[in-house]
This record gives C-alpha cells, structure tokens and sequence, in this order.
C-alpha cells in the first residue's frame, strides 16, 4: 500500500524543527565543565530556546491566517537552517544562549501553522493518524537532533555538530516544500482585530485552557526527565559519557512507532480517554527509573516518553476539537504556553536536584502528570467527533 506522501510531509515538518530543539540535552555535562557553571546555567541553553518559542507563538498565527500555511512553514524552516549554522560558531556560553534564542523564535512558524494545516486539510475520521504522523516526526527529529550531537561531539566538536543539525534542517525544508501540498480549506484571515477577538475568547475557553495546560505540563514532564537523567546518569555509579548519553536517546525510537498507533487510538477512543492512558503510562516509566541499574533506568525512559508522545498527539488534536476558527491562533496560544512548561522542566528542578537527588526530582515528575490527568479528566468533555 502506497504511503500518502501528506504524512511524510507533515512528519517532516515537525522533524526539521526538532532536531535543534533538544540537541544540547546530552552535552549538557560537558559544557558544564567547558564553561565552568553549574546545572542550571547549562540547562538555560534548553530553556532560553523554550522561552523564545512562547515568545514568538502568539505573532505566528496572525501571520499564517494572513500569508498561508505552506509559505510560512517553509520560511521558517530554511530560516532556523541558517540560525543553526550560526550557533556553531559560538565561543562562549553567552552566544550559545543568543542563538539558541533566536533558533526558538523560528521554530512556533513550524509547530503551530502545521497543526493549523493538519486540523484545515485532514478529514476529521483520519485526523489523529496525521497528528501521529506529525508527532512522530517529532520524535524522530528529537532523537537525531540529540544523537548526531552526541556522535559529533565526542569524535570532533559541538560545534561541528551545529553544522550538521543545520544540513539536516535544510534537508527537511527541502521534503515540506516539495511534498506538502498547498491549503485547499485555508481561508485568509487578515483582520488584525479578528485576530484578538479569537484570542480573547480563547483564553476565557476552560477546555482550551485545560489543554494548554496539560500539554505544557506534559512537556514539562519530559524535560525535566531526560534533562536531569543526564546528569543522573553522568554521576557515580553510572558515569556515561557523552556518546554513551547520546545512545540513551535512542528511546525516543520506540515512539516512532507508537505515536501512530496512538494516533488511531484517538480516533477510536477519543482524546480524553486516550490521554488518560497515555498519562499513566508515563508515569509508570518515570517510576520505572528509580530502580538503581542502567537496563531499568533505560526501559524505564521508553515507556515514560512514549506515553508523553501519544499524550501530546492528544492534547495537540483536541485544539482542533475546540477551536472552530482562527486556528493557527488557538496553535500558536498552545505553542505559548506548551514550550514556558518545557523551558521550566529544563530550569525549575534544579534546585529539587541538588537537595534530593533523582528520587525527589521523579517525585515532582509524578505530581506534575497527575495533575495534567486531572484537567483533563474534569474539563475534556466536548465531542471528539
């Protein structure tokens, strides 16, 4: 059976973007010797480029209910590419962290106007197999992002390892352009005044707010998770070194091929539901790695991820539930408060880290994702249909 190049389309949207996103992640230790600093100086290269992405997001569905979706995509994904090649010729950790924050304030144009195309383009009856599509090209750029860094790295120089990302990046841009259709259903959207009275109504919307919410709660999660294993698994008794942290990521694979099961199960069983599931799965895996042995620690990390990936194919997919209209506008909102939940997972666990250890970081994890269940499980009542 032939593939619909739309899926590998979307996939690609969501993977040119993400190889950048977390591609500090398993050098994290490393810099933190280069550049002579603590946890969460270092972490700050994860969280400045988070903070852009909400930053930007609330600009970037006007623009692409006013310029169309593909124009913006594209754009935005050869932009990051020549973002990228900068930052490999940063010296310092103060311009690292300028063009890490520029690389985020590009990637909202890729993220939010590609769940706008999905929710215009995709029947309703195969919506969530797209947003699995798109999710798992996420994963797969998450993982590569942090894999070829790590490769790089340990055999030549981050910094090369930038120059890589970027090739990378252009080639994605390079798959969209080509096999991304055009908008059929886009409807142009220029009224800046149309524009901020969707905001205004979306943000008194108590289901769009739950989501929001539960979507930056479970980026949150997946943050701080793989961000503080990796010192974790750094430190005695494990003391992994960079291309051995890169090789844990290579998790994130399982979710290539669970996110568009996942997708179906949306589609089956509804986002609420779904997500639900999906949130007791990864809170299982997080609970996995407490047990002191590194196949654990590992398997533990799969499971967590990939009940966040179908839990973000689900909270992503509701949007288009709720919003009828403006909906690269209720995505960019999304985007906003989605990535202030992952630059916080990057940042805020320091200081639980360095009083008590791993434990007490998973136990804040845990808390976190049973109170994303929670909103979900009260305000995610509208129909999925």
């Amino acid at each position: 059976m032939r593939l619909d190049p739309r899926y590998l389309a979307v996939a690609a949207c969501g993977g040119s973007a993400f190889l950048d996103m977390y591609a500090t992640q398993p050098l994290l230790p490393s810099l933190r010797a280069e550049f002579h600093t603590g946890e969460a100086a270092v972490g700050a290269t994860i969280s400045v480029l988070t903070f852009a992405c909400a930053l930007a997001a609330p600009f970037v569905g006007p623009l692409a209910d006013a310029l169309g979706r593909k124009r913006v995509i594209v754009s935005a994904i050869f932009g990051l590419a020549l973002v990228t090649f900068a930052a490999a010729n940063a010296t310092t950790l103060h311009a690292l962290l300028v063009w890490r924050f520029v690389q985020g304030l590009f990637m909202p144009a890729v993220f939010a106007v590609t769940l706008a195309y999905i929710a215009e383009e995709f029947p309703a009856a195969i919506g969530g197999r797209a947003i699995g599509a798109y999710i798992a090209g996420n994963v797969l750029g998450g993982f590569l992002g942090r894999y070829v860094t790590a490769v790089v790295a340990d055999r030549w120089d981050w910094h090369l390892a930038f120059v890589v990302l970027g090739v990378l990046n252009l080639a994605g841009g390079a798959i969209v352009w080509i096999w991304l259709p055009r908008s059929r259903r886009f409807v142009r959207q220029s009224s800046a005044s149309g524009a901020l009275h969707a905001v205004s109504r979306f943000v008194r919307d108590p289901v769009l707010l739950a989501t929001y919410a539960v979507g930056a709660t479970v980026l949150f999660s997946l943050v701080a998770a793989f961000t503080f294993a990796t010192y974790y698994l750094a430190a005695p008794p494990f003391s992994l070194g960079t291309l051995a942290l890169g090789n844990v990521f290579f998790v994130y694979l399982a979710g290539v091929v669970v996110t568009p099961v996942a997708g179906r199960l949306i589609d089956r069983l509804g986002h609420r539901r779904a997500v639900l599931i999906a949130i007791a799965v990864s809170a299982a895996g997080v609970l996995l790695t407490l047990i002191p042995n590194i196949a654990t620690i590992v398997a533990g990390l799969a499971v967590m991820s990939t009940g966040v990936f179908a839990a973000q194919a689900a909270s992503q997919g509701y949007i288009g539930v709720v919003a009828r209209d403006h909906r690269s506008t209720a995505a960019a909102l999304y985007i906003t408060v989605y990535y202030i939940g992952g630059g916080l997972g990057a940042v805020l666990p320091a200081g639980i880290w360095n009083h008590g250890g791993w434990p007490a970081t998973v136990a804040l994890i845990v808390i976190v994702q049973a109170f994303a269940a929670a909103l979900a499980a009260a305000l995610w009542t509208r129909s999925t249909a």
